[in-house]
């Protein structure tokens, strides 16, 4: 028997072709490492639900500090649950404003930042003293002149 004679030319396309299907093979890839590291710090959690309880989800959260009251100091979205997470600056004391809306609700809460660094409860925003005097200044006005003008159609 004679026993089949391989080339160079033979090998040379034998190591051709092996080394294309070493390309062209599926590689393993390696991720890079990580490090993480973690450090609790002093943060505000705001929850924002509807009336019916129904999370607020994507909420629109604009949180003022009381240094500029008109910029917001940051901004962001509530998550499925209604959540919004942050540090404050404490290096800004005062009274800080957090807004949530969403398709035309919203509210208002304001919390306070102290010196020491320590954060008050949040409570609802409420009305100020202007506020009330002229809501019961329009009252007034609409009741006053709601009694005018059924007066002058009895005359």
């Amino acid at each position: 028997m004679n026993k089949p004679q391989c080339s160079i030319v033979q090998l040379s396309r034998i190591g051709l072709v092996s080394a294309l299907i070493l390309l062209l093979a599926p590689l393993e890839v390696f991720a890079h490492g990580i490090d993480i590291s973690a450090m609790p710090v002093n943060a505000i959690e705001i929850t924002a639900l509807y009336d019916s309880g129904q999370p607020m989800a994507g909420g629109q959260v604009a949180i003022y500090a009381p240094d500029e009251p008109l910029e917001p100091w940051l901004t962001g979205t509530c998550d499925e649950e209604g959540r919004f997470i942050f540090a404050p600056d404490y290096s800004r004391p005062g009274l800080w404003e957090i807004q949530v809306r969403l398709a035309g609700h919203g509210d208002l809460i304001r919390f306070e930042v102290t010196e020491a660094g320590s954060i008050s409860a949040g409570e609802p925003a409420g009305l100020s003293l202007l506020q009330k005097i002229v809501m019961a200044l329009v009252v007034g006005w609409g009741a006053v002149g709601t009694a005018l003008f059924f007066s002058r159609r009895n005359s």
